[in-house]
């Protein structure tokens, strides 16, 4: 097994222990070439939905440009956030690795993730990039490309349940810089929230770049 399908399974267990605890409790920079960097740490929202996370995230938002990438994507829903957890654990440690494995491909980068919108419920793809494209089909698993070009990318440190922040702080930078959009956002998870012992790493500590592709 390789390194990269190892990392997406610790991944997909790690989403999947989020839903199990929600339910009992009831080198990546340099893929990137750097413009302009500004960091922001959010103010601490009035509610948040879990006491151990009143810590606000940082975000720091960086004007760059992306490679060109081919990505294989699965497209699914879910009613809640516990859910979203779920889907993606089976998506990243199943239904993915099948495709790659049926058609000997290479994973080129983390995992990502489209939303339509931030809040439930969730309509979602769920993908990665990979070196080439497959010729060997799955029910349900898709490609795209994804074009070189601009984009504005927030570097995000804190638990996924506070991501709306980090959109947030690119609509906010985006408005103030004058720059329009040029597709859909989407989520890349670069840091593995796992360690090397099988144990969750700091939320804190969890890197999720947020990308939104502009003119």
């Amino acid at each position: 097994m390789s390194s990269n399908l190892k990392i997406f399974i610790q991944f997909s267990l790690f989403l999947l222990s989020i839903y199990s605890l929600s339910c009992s409790g009831n080198d990546d920079d340099n893929k990137y070439k750097k413009d302009s960097l500004t960091t922001f740490i959010r103010k601490e929202t009035k509610k948040e939905p879990d006491e151990k996370y009143q810590r606000p995230p940082i975000v720091n938002i960086v004007d760059t440009v992306t490679a060109k990438m081919i990505i294989i994507y699965t497209k699914d829903s879910a009613a809640n956030f516990e859910r979203i957890s779920l889907k993606l654990g089976k998506i990243y440690g199943a239904k993915l690795p099948a495709y790659l494995k049926k058609n000997k491909l290479k994973i080129i980068g983390p995992p990502m993730a489209w939303y339509k919108k931030q809040k439930a419920p969730y309509f979602f793809e769920a993908g990665i990039p990979i070196n080439k494209k497959g010729t060997k089909s799955i029910a349900g698993v898709q490609i795209r490309e994804i074009k070189a070009g601009k984009a504005v990318i927030a570097h995000f440190y804190g638990p996924f349940q506070q991501l709306p922040l980090g959109y947030d702080a690119v609509k906010e930078w985006i408005k103030d810089n004058n720059k329009t959009l040029a597709g859909s956002p989407y989520e890349t998870y670069v840091t593995d929230p796992v360690d090397k012992n099988g144990k969750q790493v700091d939320p804190y500590k969890i890197k999720t770049d947020i990308i939104f592709p502009i003119k």
